[in-house]
């Protein structure tokens, strides 16, 4: 698998939001590439047992995640999980899971979570759902470090699938 050279670089010396968006963008990146051109059963497989992850389940909960930071906790939108009526961990359940709801349901909460970020009038407001207090700085950084968590995992996957190893 070859670096896609068409991902976002995060400045190197650019303000914090645009420092901190950008390397979301990558990691978000990250997780698509490690998907690319792969079967629909390659994406469903576990392939490191005795982990359930799959890289089509990664894409599901990082959906649910992205919904949930920022849609229900920073927005406050009072709208449900859409794995979750099978039960926690629900998203990571892809027997039956259909690859392009996965995908687009993935693509449609970054797209959502994007224009909530640009909309924020600064990274020091404060969630306004549940219980926590979190600032959107806190929010984007616990971002990047759930992409980069999962994309380490999705490494895994990806190479004992087809061998590809790449960042």
């Amino acid at each position: 698998m070859n670096d896609d050279p068409n991902r976002t670089v995060p400045p190197v010396a650019g303000a914090e939001r645009a420092t901190l968006t950008g390397f979301l963008e990558f990691q978000r990146e990250t997780l698509a590439m490690k998907c690319a051109g792969l079967t629909t059963e390659q994406l469903r497989r576990r392939t490191v047992p005795p982990s359930g992850l799959s890289l089509l389940g990664l894409v599901r909960h990082m959906a649910e995640v992205e919904r949930g930071w920022f849609r229900i906790e920073l927005d406050g939108e009072d709208v449900p999980y859409r794995w979750e009526d099978g039960g926690r961990w629900a998203d990571f359940d892809v027997e039956d899971a259909d690859r392009d709801e996965a995908f687009a349901a993935w693509r449609e909460e970054c797209a959502r979570s994007r224009a909530l970020v640009d909309a924020a009038d600064s990274l020091d407001v404060i969630a306004r759902g549940g219980d926590r207090v979190h600032s959107l700085r806190w929010i984007l950084v616990h971002m990047i470090e759930e992409y980069a968590r999962h994309n380490g995992h999705a490494d895994l996957l990806r190479e004992r699938i087809d061998g590809a190893t790449g960042e």
